[in-house]
């Protein structure tokens, strides 16, 4: 069966990278998640031993528990709805570099997304860029690929290994070059 992709490739190209942020980058907002969670248990615990009376004349009133428990509810929907709109985010972000382009597609929350392409041939600069504690130790960080078309700067943000994904772009740059370079010789006209 014959995968389904969001850019059709073409003939002659071959996937050398798939790329995703580095799971570091969600840790942290996960576990900002996961205290968020917690806080409605540690409140009930502190109520527990601190001030029982009141905690029992709460869950045995007619109205306060039920508007207590709809409070509650409502608190854990909206975790994971934010939890999983930045999960969304951070897993749907991804850039495809192939031996002929780079595919660029950013998730903007739920409902957005943005998908940009560039011919390696036209890239002028790639910059990585490791900056920070965390980004040092694990070996993760950004990759600037510059171009003097009209989107600039093609980012892949806080990916890892980004000095070894610069070098390899450079080196299939410099190899989609000289194809475009010979096929301009043979025919006399660029080929795009």
């Amino acid at each position: 069966m014959k995968e389904k992709t969001l850019f059709p490739p073409k003939k002659y190209e071959k996937t050398i990278y798939v790329l995703r942020r580095h799971w570091m980058v969600f840790f942290g907002t996960f576990l900002f998640y996961c205290v968020l969670g917690t806080i409605p248990i540690v409140l009930y615990v502190f109520f527990l031993y601190n001030f029982s009376n009141i905690l029992i004349t709460v869950l045995l009133s007619n109205i306060i528990f039920p508007v207590l428990a709809l409070g509650v509810s409502i608190y854990y929907l909206s975790i994971w709805l934010f939890f999983f709109t930045s999960f969304a985010d951070y897993y749907l972000d991804l850039w495809t570099v192939t031996n002929d382009r780079i595919v660029s597609i950013d998730q903007q929350g739920l409902f957005a997304r943005t998908i940009s392409e560039l011919d390696l041939y036209k890239i002028q600069d790639v910059t990585s860029e490791t900056k920070g504690f965390f980004p040092s130790i694990f070996s993760y960080g950004n990759v600037y690929i510059q171009t003097a078309a009209e989107k600039e700067r093609f980012l892949f943000k806080q990916v890892p290994n980004p000095n070894e994904i610069r070098q390899r772009v450079i080196e299939l740059m410099e190899e989609d070059r000289k194809y475009h370079l010979s096929q301009t010789a043979i025919s006399g006209k660029p080929n795009e």
